[in-house]
């Protein structure tokens, strides 16, 4: 990476910090063994660039930095890095506006091999720096071996076994391609896609290719039929009676938009809703459930065995959730991405199946604040991640900490969207009258007793026409 002027202005720029930057204003000093421990981090999250002199919220200012300020130090922290970390850095002293700026450069780790600093493989998870999660050890130590998507669902598979185990008109159809004229023709296309490659004694079918386009998934070993999303619907709003239960069992990309119809399908019809915006609606928004469920089978855990993708659906809400932990913090989830299965990713997306990157819950949220749903929920337990739909509610039957989430989530939104939130716009969410602006205010202010927003100090001083930003930005 070449560091100038230029790139730091682009990265002044940039919406948020990513996985590959870190800001630090550090405008006096910075402590040696914080910065080996963001070494550590960004090194394990495949390398960046940790920039010291620079506010890291939004707007960025550059400050300078004092740290580090002669060249017997900056070669004593970079002496120490190698004998600690045994990797090496780049340093780089820019001067922008006539202050000065120092920008590190950490390599990546090895494929296949975390860095830890003193026992603790770290990771940062908003401005925090946390131990890695299992299933991301876990991920990390498997990378020398094959990819679980490059793996042989059928081995030595004949031209004719494609096609009959493979829904190939579907691939072309989803692909916007026309259909070969010749079984040679989609051989060829399929084999440019990396979902099959030659074997010795003719073509090994993926398990990429098998768990998105598989006419039936009981054709190919356990590994592969056990990952079929499963829909569950329930009496009340417990687990204690099932009315229905059903198990896909085709591809992916082949069933997706089967599954999101028939769970659509299947919800309650939303009277109050219907009488709001005049017109029948279900009680959970078709774009939200589309991407819940396309974001549960891009980003579950593939090295976690016997669990699979789960629709639940209650009579006052719908749990989405899928195998693994989150790779990032769940209040980040509107901000950021992390795919942990980038090849299914950019498959689904380039079939139309899922959002760009980082688009997703964006149009989540945004259907349930144009259904005047409650905001939708995000956990993660020891070996799921969780999205909850909520039924319509009116805002007298919210509780505190839903206001609060949908507060947050509407100041994100607004944030993502380049524009701020304010008393007026989180009325507006909430469906409340001009006279009930408050009520707004409680809520904005218990959101900010939270740290999850904050003032833009940027913008009036008026508590009237105050406008608010997310905690990070």
């Amino acid at each position: 990476m070449l560091v100038t002027i230029e790139a730091l202005a682009r990265w002044l720029d940039a919406p948020t910090e990513t996985e590959h930057l870190e800001f630090k204003e550090a405008k006096f000093q910075f402590d040696s063994t914080r910065l080996l421990k963001y070494c550590v981090a960004l090194a394990n999250e495949r390398g960046g660039c940790l920039v010291l002199g620079v506010t890291d919220k939004r707007p960025r200012n550059v400050v300078g930095t004092e740290a580090f300020g002669s060249a017997a130090e900056l070669n004593e922290i970079k002496s120490r890095i190698v004998a600690k970390l045994r990797f090496r850095v780049n340093v780089t002293e820019l001067w922008y506006d006539s202050r000065r700026v120092l920008v590190f450069e950490i390599p990546s780790r090895p494929v296949g091999h975390p860095i830890d600093f003193d026992g603790a493989y770290l990771m940062r998870v908003g401005d925090e720096l946390l131990p890695m999660t299992a299933d991301q050890l876990r991920k990390i130590f498997a990378e020398t071996e094959i990819d679980w998507f490059e793996r042989a669902a059928r081995a030595d598979a004949s031209p004719d076994e494609i096609v009959e185990l493979l829904d190939t008109q579907a691939f072309f159809d989803l692909s916007n391609l026309p259909y070969p004229t010749n079984r040679e023709g989609v051989i060829e296309r399929l084999l440019s896609e990396r979902l099959i490659g030659r074997s010795a004694a003719g073509w090994n079918i993926s398990n990429l290719a098998a768990i998105l386009f598989a006419k039936s998934l009981k054709s190919f070993p356990d590994d592969v039929v056990r990952r079929a999303p499963r829909v569950v619907m329930y009496d009340g709003v417990g687990k204690s009676t099932t009315r229905h239960e059903q198990i896909g069992t085709r591809g992916y990309a082949v069933a997706f938009n089967a599954l999101l119809d028939f769970v659509y399908g299947a919800a309650p019809q939303n009277k109050v809703i219907e009488q709001a915006i005049r017109a029948e609606v279900k009680m959970f928004p078709k774009q939200a459930l589309r991407e819940l469920i396309a974001n549960a089978l891009v980003h579950q855990d593939f090295s976690v065995g016997g669990a699979t993708v789960m629709v639940e659906m209650y009579s006052d809400r719908v749990e989405i959730s899928n195998p693994g932990l989150p790779p990032i913090s769940l209040d980040r989830f509107i901000d950021e991405y992390r795919y942990r299965n980038d090849r299914l990713a950019d498959f689904m997306r380039r079939l139309g199946l899922c959002e760009q990157k980082g688009s997703g819950i964006d149009k989540v949220i945004q259907a349930a604040e144009q259904f005047q749903l409650p905001a939708p929920e995000f956990q993660s337990g020891e070996l799921r991640t969780t999205a909850i739909l909520y039924a319509h509610r009116e805002f007298e039957a919210m509780s505190k900490p839903d206001r609060i989430r949908a507060c947050y989530q509407h100041c994100c939104l607004m944030f993502v969207s380049r524009q701020r939130m304010s008393n007026q716009s989180l009325r507006q969410r909430f469906g409340l009258a001009e006279d009930k602006a408050a009520i707004a205010s409680q809520v904005i202010a218990a959101t900010k007793a939270a740290e999850l927003i904050r003032a833009d100090e940027t913008d009036s001083s008026s508590t009237r026409y105050a406008r608010y930003l997310p905690y990070w930005a």
